[in-house]
């Protein structure tokens, strides 16, 4: 007989919003892997439980390490219990390997529902839900966090990103340089905690107030691009992009493809417009 992997949402917030069963699944699990056992300890306090398994850490400095263990223990029939710090494991938390190494095992692996900041930020945004893709953490570098939106500039479904506090502004000024200033947004902060906080806004005006400082965990909530699709840039404004790209480490022939897909024009019409403000360039310093 094998045993059973049990993915448990634990409270992204309030106590009280835990799942009924996550309390008996704490009691009754063979073993629990928590992202981190401190944080476990607490909620088990608050939910006046006792666990009766073996408790050990399961986070992102070990996941890969340990994972062969706990599959090990699944194989022998154990009852797994996985639970992150908040939310549902494997979103953006320890959980995707030892799923996979579950189902490769042909191991059941179930799931306690509970929070999600994911669902919870989409449904306060008052932004539209009934379609979405969740990107989760951006690249820390600047370079790739821009290549990284501009990958979804022209997604139509609302976006929704985990940031942290201190690079809020940075990115939220990244997400207005490649969406566009005005797209609305949202950032959910705290979510169900007591210094809860929504506010809403197009890009550039969400930056200045995050320029402020913001503490908290962090939800972005960000429109999808219009049907209409991109709006006609002029060359001005295409060499202008083009330059951006190459300040951050993209080669010419790469920023110009790029900046072509963007605008939705032929790469050669963004290519003549860069040649041209080069010659412009070039005759007005021979003039000077």
């Amino acid at each position: 007989m094998t045993g059973t992997l049990v993915l448990a949402g634990t409270p992204i917030g309030e106590v009280a919003d835990a799942p009924p069963r996550l309390a008996a699944e704490l009691a009754a699990a063979d073993v629990i892997a928590a992202e981190d056992t401190r944080r476990l300890r607490r909620l088990t306090q608050a939910l006046e439980v006792q666990p009766t398994g073996r408790i050990v850490s399961y986070f992102e400095g070990n996941e890969a390490a340990r994972t062969p263990e706990l599959a090990d223990a699944l194989s022998g029939g154990a009852r797994v219990l996985l639970v992150t710090d908040a939310g549902m494991p494997s979103v953006s938390d320890p959980g995707y390997r030892l799923v996979a190494a579950a189902v490769e095992r042909g191991i059941k692996v179930t799931a306690v529902p509970g929070p999600s900041a994911v669902l919870t930020a989409l449904a306060v945004s008052g932004l539209p839900v009934d379609r979405f893709c969740f990107e989760g953490f951006l690249p820390r570098k600047a370079g790739e966090r821009l290549s990284r939106l501009r990958e979804v500039g022209g997604e139509r479904r609302t976006l929704v990103y985990f940031e942290a506090p201190h690079r809020l502004d940075d990115t939220l000024a990244a997400m207005a340089e490649v969406f566009g200033a005005d797209r609305r947004a949202a950032v959910c902060r705290e979510l169900t905690k007591t210094y809860e906080e929504v506010r809403r806004g197009g890009l550039s005006e969400l930056a200045a107030w995050a320029a402020e400082g913001v503490r908290g965990e962090i939800t972005i909530v960000v429109e999808g691009a219009p049907e209409s699709g991109p709006a006609e840039l002029d060359a001005a404004e295409l060499v202008r992009r083009v330059r951006v790209r190459e300040e951050a480490g993209e080669r010419r022939k790469e920023a110009i493809a790029a900046v072509a897909a963007e605008a939705g024009l032929p790469k050669r019409e963004v290519f003549d417009a860069v040649v041209a403000a080069k010659n412009a360039e070039r005759d007005a310093a021979g003039t000077s």
